[in-house]
């Protein structure tokens, strides 16, 4: 015998967007368990609750148009802050003509369900990747010659040769971020202890660190292995942790946050059609000045770098090796609290590719 269908109630429960009922009161009627995940509160706590006590809303117009009971709405970008912490939000509020004043509102975070664009942004990685192959021929060529003409010149001249063959080493490292930026080979994944790989990422940072930015670590020490490349999460970290540390050095008390926790319920669409849960979250904040508006939407974007040395590489190879992990990445500016954060979801060890 066929199975019968889900109905209405299991396929909202296995969205991996936020789903409230709203009645006139804007009081929460019904939460999915993606809600919970978001607004960090269990539906028993959510059913009964004022939608505004819950949550608050940076765009004072869009609570006013909350209050309105037939007001359709669709907001793009929208900062919803939750007890302390900030999120930027998609947010849709449906009213029920078979039920005046009562309301649908979906909610998701910027960046989710965006994989379309992502597998664009894979294409067009590639032609810099096979250009950089052929460069690297070249280069070789131009080091070699200039180590040779460095022994056929006088001592006062061979500086020169010597700048030559830095500035063809600067270029192949260059070119090496290129190739891997545009790679379609991911490294193999396992089970990774995640405290090991941020303390040793930070020993990294440290190490090469006299900025005097104070680095803090908290972690939830009951979280179980995630599963990565241990090498690969390490590069993200210590690009994460760098650029952190480099934002916030000029603050009056300049400081990093690397926090761990258990994010229940997390979700995130992938290439082959399968969805994997993400349950695990790092969090890297800076109290620096924070991303230049006009580049936030674009700071994982190759060749996009607020830095004046910088080539705008750092963070996409970031986002390629969270998502070659199974992955996501995205950052949130905090502007009453001054912080910056940039978070990382990874999957179980436990839990492989599981399907949902």
């Amino acid at each position: 015998m066929e199975d019968a269908p889900p109905g209405p109630g299991a396929q909202i429960a296995g969205l991996i967007f936020a789903v409230l009922l709203l009645d006139p009161d804007l009081a929460v009627r019904e939460a999915n368990p993606a809600a919970e995940d978001l607004l960090h509160r269990s539906a028993k706590r959510l059913v009964g609750a004022r939608l505004l006590d819950v949550v608050e809303l940076d765009d004072a117009r869009v609570a006013t148009r909350l209050r309105e009971a037939d007001a359709r709405l669709t907001v793009r970008g929208m900062a919803l802050r939750c007890g302390a912490r900030a999120t930027q939000v998609n947010l849709t509020v449906s009213p029920l003509a078979s039920h005046p004043g009562w309301r649908v509102m979906t909610i998701s975070e910027v960046g989710q369900g965006e994989m379309a664009e992502d597998l664009v942004q894979e294409t067009t990685l590639r032609a810099p990747a096979i250009l950089a192959h052929e460069i690297k021929n070249p280069l070789a060529a131009i080091r070699g010659a200039g180590q040779l003409v460095a022994r056929k010149l006088d001592e006062k001249d061979r500086p020169l040769a010597a700048m030559i063959s830095d500035e063809v080493d600067r270029i192949a490292r260059l070119v090496d971020r290129m190739q891997r930026l545009g790679s379609e080979r991911a490294d193999p994944v396992a089970p990774v202890n995640l405290h090991a790989a941020v303390r040793s990422a930070i020993a990294t940072v440290r190490a090469a660190d006299d900025s005097g930015v104070e680095l803090i670590e908290e972690f939830d020490p009951s979280l179980p292995p995630v599963l990565a490349s241990r090498d690969a999460l390490e590069q993200v970290l210590i690009n994460l942790i760098s650029n952190a540390r480099d934002a916030s050095a000029n603050a009056e008390a300049p400081r990093v946050v690397i926090r761990t926790r258990f994010a229940s319920g997390l979700v995130s669409n992938l290439k082959l059609g399968r969805t994997v849960r993400l349950p695990i979250e790092i969090t890297v904040s800076d109290n620096g000045p924070g991303i230049e508006p006009a580049l936030r939407d674009h700071v994982f974007e190759p060749f996009v770098t607020s830095k004046a040395s910088g080539q705008g590489l750092g963070l996409a190879l970031v986002r390629k090796l969270v998502r070659d992990m199974d992955g996501r990445i995205g950052h949130q500016r905090d502007e009453r609290m001054g912080l910056t954060h940039f978070r990382i979801h990874l999957p179980l060890a436990k839990d492989e590719r599981e399907q949902v």
